[in-house]
């Protein structure tokens, strides 16, 4: 080294043109660094997971030019290799950096990056309790997706769609001719009509959620059934015995089906009256709702009362309690009394004609009784004087009172006789 480093000092030239070389090997050396690190340089001495996994298809795949391996859209690795499994799909190695863990239950996908076909594969990690994957592990086809080439949709269409797609493209052409002038506005059309659909669209997503949860859950009761051959067996068995049945009877089905529109008439018009009867009933329940509005208001009224009677049944204990030993004493009577009303009805059943009898009499029955008080009478209006009495009867009246003839009788059966 001290041989070198003398001849550099002593030979003309020699130590400018060493400069230069060490400068160009430092240039090249920091360029290279930046090139490897933006080629993503994998260390061979670095502790990386490698895992494969199988995919129908891999259009698009060019291991070693920094194809990325994502996940939740962060580059964490990338595509080391492709090839072909012994099965017929393709198989990429997958080479993710240090720290990150996936699970067995892992979902990869192989996306586009760009229109020009530039492929990345993205990774749901997954999530216990399914296990952790280790190095070398290889993902089966049923965890991986693909992406669905134009190539092959265009290969599903027949020679008339080819067709009509071409002559599409080239009307588009045409129309994209004058698109600086009108393609703006068409745009924000577009976006209005998008804003407009995007309810539909959240509508539809919903509905091919529920869509995949139905096949699935078919998936797992088709693997269910097609494992019990025996549940098979009876239920075919079922099935053949029920269509037998029903063969069987096969007139007795078609009368019941023959009495099925009658059924229904009836049904109709049951309806109908029973909607009526809703229509009667809705008034009543308006009113019933009133009146369950107005009752706790005549409730707190009645409080009132029923807090009043309380107060005059109170008042009322000690008239209750003097009228006890009155109501005691009473009891001998009410008893004897009881035992003399039919008798008293009696007699109470002929009051009513003997009254309609005496009742034409009561005028001259009144007059009578002024004249008969006038005579018997020891006074009048001059003070005391001495009369005298005569007895008479209805067979014998005195003169000054008619003869017998002006006398009315009485009814035959007033008095009880004849």
């Amino acid at each position: 080294m001290r041989r070198v480093l003398e001849r550099v000092r002593t030979e003309p030239g020699l130590a400018r043109n060493t400069v230069v070389v060490v400068a160009l090997v430092a240039i090249a050396g920091v360029v290279g660094g930046i090139i490897l690190g933006n080629q993503r340089l994998v260390a061979p001495w670095s502790d990386r997971l490698v895992v494969t996994a199988d995919f129908p298809a891999t259009p698009g795949i060019s291991p070693g030019n920094g194809q990325e391996v994502r996940i939740a859209g962060v580059n964490v690795g990338d595509i080391a290799g492709a090839d072909v499994a012994p099965d017929g799909h393709a198989r990429l190695t997958l080479s993710l950096e240090p720290g990150h863990r996936l699970y067995q239950n892992a979902t990869l996908v192989l996306r586009p990056k760009s229109p020009l076909n530039e492929m990345y594969v993205t990774i749901a990690p997954g999530a216990p309790p399914a296990p952790v994957v280790s190095s070398g592990y290889q993902f089966p086809i049923t965890s991986s997706e693909r992406p669905v080439q134009v190539d092959e949709v265009l290969n599903h269409l027949d020679d008339n769609g080819q067709r009509m797609l071409t002559s599409l493209l080239a009307e588009s052409d045409v129309a994209l001719t004058s698109a600086r002038a009108d393609l703006p506005a068409g745009l924000d059309a577009t976006t209005a009509v998008a804003n407009h659909m995007r309810p539909v669209a959240e509508q539809l997503a919903q509905r091919k959620e529920l869509i995949r949860r139905l096949i699935t859950a078919l998936g797992q009761i088709a693997q269910a059934v097609g494992g019990d051959d025996q549940r098979v067996r009876t239920l075919a068995a079922g099935l053949q015995t029920t269509l037998h049945s029903f063969g069987t009877h096969q007139p007795q089905v078609d009368q019941t089906l023959a009495e099925l529109p009658g059924l229904l008439a009836e049904l109709k018009r049951s309806t109908d009256a029973v909607h009526g009867l809703s229509d009667q009933l809705d008034p009543t329940l308006h009113n019933l709702a009133d009146a369950s509005d107005r009752f706790p208001e005549a409730l707190h009224d009645l409080r009132g009362t029923a807090d009043k009677l309380d107060a005059v049944v109170g008042a009322a204990d000690p008239f209750l309690d003097a009228a006890r030993p009155v109501v005691a004493d009473l009891r001998p009577f009410v008893g004897e009394l009881s035992t003399t009303l039919p008798e008293l009805h009696a007699v109470t059943q002929r009051l009513d004609p003997m009254t309609n009898a005496l009742l034409p009499y009561l005028p001259d029955l009144a007059a009578f009784t002024v004249q008969t008080r006038s005579i018997v009478s020891l006074e009048d209006s001059n003070n005391g004087v001495l009369r005298a009495t005569a007895p008479y009867s209805f067979q014998t009246p005195p003169p000054v009172l008619g003869t017998n003839n002006g006398v009315k009788p009485l009814p035959a059966g007033v008095l009880g006789g004849n």
